[in-house]
Parts: C-alpha cells; structure tokens; sequence
C-alpha cells in the first residue's frame, strides 16, 4: 500500500498513551438486529408506496417489487455478514472499500457518511419530530424564526451543460421547530455517549415499540379493518416503470447494513453479525410487506397514486382512517415521532463508529480516534456528528445535502459486496466464520442491480446527481491532507481488537 497508511491486516486499535483505550463488546445478536431494524424503517415506508404505485400501477406489480427489494437487500446483508464476520471492526464498508480497493475509495464513503450521509439523514428526522410533535403540541412545530441571521445573499453555482445550482441565500434560522429538532439530537447523543448499555436500552425499546406498533397495525386494520379485497385486483392506468420503483424501494429499504458498523462491539461477531443482519433484514421485509399488504386492502390502486399526486397526506394516514376510523389515523402521528426517534437513535449510535475506524487509520482526525475512558465510546465522533447536525438544522435548506448525495448510499453499498468478491480472491484460504448465501449469485445481483439503479437515479436527477458528486470529490483534498498530516507510521505496533 503506498504512503504511510498501513496495511489493512495490520491490527488497528491504538495503543498510544494519548489514546490507549477501545471499544467494548457489549452488544447481542438482538441489540445488533434491532439497531438495523430501527435504521430502515422510517416514515418514508408511510410515504413511497403512492409514488411506488405511480410507477407500477397494479396491485401485483407493487407487491412484486417490494419482494424483490426485500431480497436483494438480503443478499446485500448476507454479502455484508461474511464480509463483518472476517473483518470484525468498526466502520462498515469503509473497512471492506479500504481492504479491497484502498484508502481513497474508504475514505470518500466515510466523508460523504459524515457531510451528509449520517448528519443530513439526522438533521431531515429530527426537523421530522419537530414537526409531528406539532400535530399534539403546535409551538413544537412552529416554523416561524425566533431569531433569522442571513449567511450570504442568493448565488448561484453555474456548471458545464448551462446547470445552475441556487445557493442562497443562506439563514441561520433559530424557531421552536429547530430547538425541538436540536434538543433530540443532543439528548440522543448524549444517551449514546453515556455507553453502549444506556444507548442500548433506549434503542431496544425505541425499536421494540416501533415493531409492535406497526404489528398491531397491520393485524388489526387487516383483521377487523372495513376494507376490501377486491382492491387486489384492480389497477390504475398508466405505463410501469419498474427502473423508478426499484430506486424508491431500495432507497426504502436502505440501512440494512446498520449492524456491520458497530461490528467490533457485538459479541461473538462470527456468529452474531450474521444473524443480526439476517434477523433485523427479515423483519423489515415482513413489516413492509404487510403495511402494503393493508394499504390495498384500504384503498384501490387508483386511490392511492391519487394521494401521491397531490403530495397532501400519506397513504398510512388515509389507510388508517378508511379502515379503523380517524382516531387510529390522528394516533399515527405520535407513532411517526416513535419511528422517526428510533432511526435517529441507531444513526447516532451507527455513523461516528465510521469516523472513529478512518481517524484510528489515520485517515481522519486524530481526535475522532479518542474513547472515552469512562463509557468506552468514541464521544468527539459523536460529538461532532450532533454538532454537524445541528448545523444542518439551522442552515436553511441544507438538508438538501442528503437528497444530493442520496444515490451514493446505494452506489457505496454495491461496491462494497463487490468486494466480497475482491476478498475471496485474494485470500481465498482464509478463515470465514460465515460465507454469504448464494454466492456468487446473490451477491452479484445485487451489484448489478445497485449499479443499474444508481445509474438511472442519475440519469433521472443529472443536476442533483452531479451536484452531489461534487460534494462526494469535495473530499479528495481533506483525503490528501490527512494522509499527509496524520498516517501513522508505526501502525505495526497497534494491537489489533479481540473478537
């Protein structure tokens, strides 16, 4: 490997006497399982189904396509659980990009985990809590500025091809809405900080409610709900677009993976990854199907691309209204907060491991490497991602960071099952506590697919897209600075972290 930066098998924990300590393995095949499931399900899962039956307007159709997400995502975690089990760290698919096609390929997907991957998701949810807590307490949704410092006046960044991106004006904007959304990142952080049984226990329970809540939901409005089977055999009109629905379905279904990142911190990784990524995967797969399965079985498919089309509510909201009363539909609301606190949470634990494994690389800020002495975590990554956040909260319309960069989440995933493949070949003596299911099969479908999606996501969105690729390469000088600045030469002293 050129440069400083070390050899990848080379053990990674630091053992400095400025950084000497490192994290535990406190976590289950549970906690793990339900960190994963807590990052898929948001509310976008009461939202995508109108646009998914715009795409595909007929009953089996959209049933088939949320089958076929949920499969390739099970091929994608099981690629991801062989890989977690050989390489039992931190970080994700950063460490499988950096073992199989070196330190700048890593890097750029931890840099865009952190600019807008991890801190815009979070910054979207926590404005999204602020917002349905408005629907029970209304000053906690208030929008109106308390305190507006303009930033810049309106500029415009213009591009090759006659593209123009506005960015401005820019505005500090202090409301009820945004201290609400920044006192849910703060104390989720600081729950997280405090360690991996407090961080725990919030995110089981969080998770835990979640699932029964949808659970119930689903079996009640299909059990004693007044609707009708019928629905399951009409269409709308309309010509499919399989290409657009599988984007808005993996896009649904992203965050599968969620485990892989706190993969040094479960027990047992060898036996455990796996099972929570196969276990947390296959609850999403079963709670999406049903909540589908209910919303035809509350409304005809012509219904329900109607209520996309005029962007007014969400297709859970009318579903549970029709079948159950507007009671149940009003009660959704405070499920939504539940949800969306839920995948803040396992995003808050999730996303500094990755800046904690590139800084102990040597490839990121020394500091980000720092665990706490006390609650063993990797506090200033935290730190810095809730700060971050925060930023993005007040910054109107930056959140558009997430949206911009939205199609790496799926290309970055892609590359890394592929290098299961990478691996395999390089090492193919090498013990695996577990090997992916299917292979080659699956896991070559699923970089198939995820490139010929994120190909059409941009070719659908050319602006975007390529704005977003610029924030992407906006990484390569930090890349080179860091490398210069801080790899560390003596990374063969580093003793590695026990499994």
């Amino acid at each position: 490997m050129s440069g400083n930066l070390r050899d990848y098998n080379a053990p990674v924990a630091l053992s400095s006497s400025s950084l000497p300590r490192s994290l535990e393995r406190r976590l289950g095949p549970l906690d793990a399982a339900a960190i994963v499931i807590a990052n898929v399900i948001g509310v976008g899962i009461f939202i995508t189904p109108g646009y998914i039956a715009q795409s595909v307007p007929h009953p089996l159709w959209i049933l088939g396509v949320w089958i076929a997400g949920g499969l390739l995502a099970l091929a994608g975690a099981m690629a991801y659980a062989e890989l977690a089990a050989l390489r039992p760290r931190s970080g994700g698919e950063y460490v499988y990009l950096r073992e199989a096609y070196g330190p700048l390929a890593a890097f750029l997907t931890g840099w865009t985990s952190f600019v807008a991957g991890f801190a815009g998701a979070i910054a979207a949810g926590a404005l999204g809590v602020a917002q349905y807590l408005g629907r029970f307490i209304p000053a906690a949704g208030d929008p109106t500025p308390l305190v507006s410092l303009g930033l810049f006046g309106r500029h415009v960044l213009r591009l090759p091809l006659g593209w123009a991106f506005p960015l401005g004006p820019l505005s500090l904007v202090i409301s009820r809405q945004t201290l609400v959304a920044l006192t849910a990142i703060g104390a989720l952080a600081f729950v997280h900080i405090r360690g991996l049984g407090p961080g725990r226990i919030v995110q089981n329970t969080l998770a835990a409610l979640k699932v029964t809540a949808l659970t119930v939901f689903v079996a009640v409005g299909l059990g004693l709900g007044h609707g009708n089977t019928g629905n399951f055999a009409t269409s709308a009109a309309g010509a499919p677009s399989f290409a657009l629905a599988m984007l808005l379905v993996m896009f649904s279904y992203s965050g599968w993976n969620a485990a892989s990142y706190v993969a040094e911190e479960i027990r047992n990784p060898g036996r455990n990854v796996p099972l929570a990524l196969g276990l947390g995967t296959g609850v999403v797969i079963l709670l999406y199907l049903g909540l589908n399965l209910l919303y035809l079985y509350a409304m005809p498919v012509a219904d329900i691309t109607k209520l996309a089309a005029s962007g007014q509510t969400t297709v859970a909201n009318v579903a549970a209204e029709r079948l159950l009363g507007p009671t149940v539909s009003t009660l959704l609301g405070g499920l939504a907060v539940v949800i969306l606190l839920s995948s803040l949470s396992a995003m808050t634990l999730a996303g500094p491991r990755v800046y904690y494994a590139m800084a102990r690389d040597g490839a990121f800020l020394p500091s980000a490497a720092t665990v706490h002495p006390r609650f063993h975590t990797p506090w200033i990554s935290m730190t810095a991602q809730a700060i971050w956040s925060g930023i993005l909260v007040l910054i109107y319309s930056s959140v558009a960071l997430a949206e911009y960069t939205g199609f790496a989440v799926l290309l970055f995933s892609g590359f890394a099952v592929s290098a299961l493949f990478v691996l395999r070949w390089r090492h193919p003596n090498e013990s695996r506590p577990f090997r992916a299911w299917g292979y080659p099969v699956a896991p070559a479908v699923f970089v198939v697919a995820s490139l010929a999606i994120t190909i059409f996501a941009i070719v659908g969105r050319p602006q975007q897209s390529l704005f977003g690729l610029l924030i992407i390469l906006a990484g390569i000088p930090l890349y080179l600075w860091t490398r210069h600045r801080y790899a560390a030469p003596d990374s063969a002293s580093r003793e590695a972290p026990k499994a």
